[in-house]
């Protein structure tokens, strides 16, 4: 007699970042010396002591960074005076997670089937800025500040602005609103950044 058994073939599908090998990279140019400091960087120390009068952008990236070689991870610290906007931007290199550390934010991004998601941030809230889709931030607030970490799945994640002139070259409200699939309310908030 003859038994024929048929076990189940189970397949496991798991979705994560590629393990990295070693554990860490020195970068090619590096002639200091491997310790702590290494791994530390320190270019937020002090950002905080002067409210900047525009929207600021200080990032640990690869560039300033080097111990990032190799980890696909890259930082930021995000800060929004009254009234400012990071304009509309996409990051090509990289999905980018924001927390909101203080403040309201007014955020927004446009799918690839061009509609747009807006949500206005509060305190202790995280956005996820999918990659390649142009998105933006803006405090609406008029007397208080807004302060955002940004964290990016690549270390060296640009941001490519979308021009400015846009938006201040004197295209209509409504065809602005229409072209991004929004509303002339959005327009004009936008805009409102570029002339602050």
């Amino acid at each position: 007699m003859i038994f024929a058994f048929a076990l189940p073939t189970f397949k496991r599908a798991v979705a994560s970042d590629p393990d990295i090998i070693s554990d860490f990279i020195v970068p090619p140019n590096f002639n200091g010396t491997i310790d702590g400091s290494f791994f530390t960087f320190t270019g937020f120390r002090g950002i905080f002591d002067q409210a900047p009068e525009t929207f600021k952008g200080s990032k640990a990236s690869l560039v300033e960074f080097p111990a990032l070689t190799g980890r696909s991870v890259s930082y930021a610290v995000l800060q929004f005076p009254p009234n400012t906007l990071f304009p509309p931007h996409t990051r090509p290199d990289a999905t980018g997670l924001l927390f909101l550390v203080d403040g309201t934010l007014e955020v927004g991004l446009i799918d690839t089937k061009n509609n747009l998601y807006t949500q206005k941030l509060q305190t202790g809230d995280l956005f996820i800025f999918p990659k390649g889709l142009v998105h933006y931030q803006y405090n609406s607030d008029l007397r208080r500040p807004a302060t955002a970490i940004a964290a990016f799945g690549s270390s060296s994640a640009r941001a490519v602005t979308v021009p400015p002139a846009i938006f201040t070259m004197g295209i209509d409200d409504a065809i602005l609103a229409k072209s991004f699939k929004t509303d002339v309310s959005t327009i004009e908030k936008i805009k409102a950044g570029f002339t602050n």
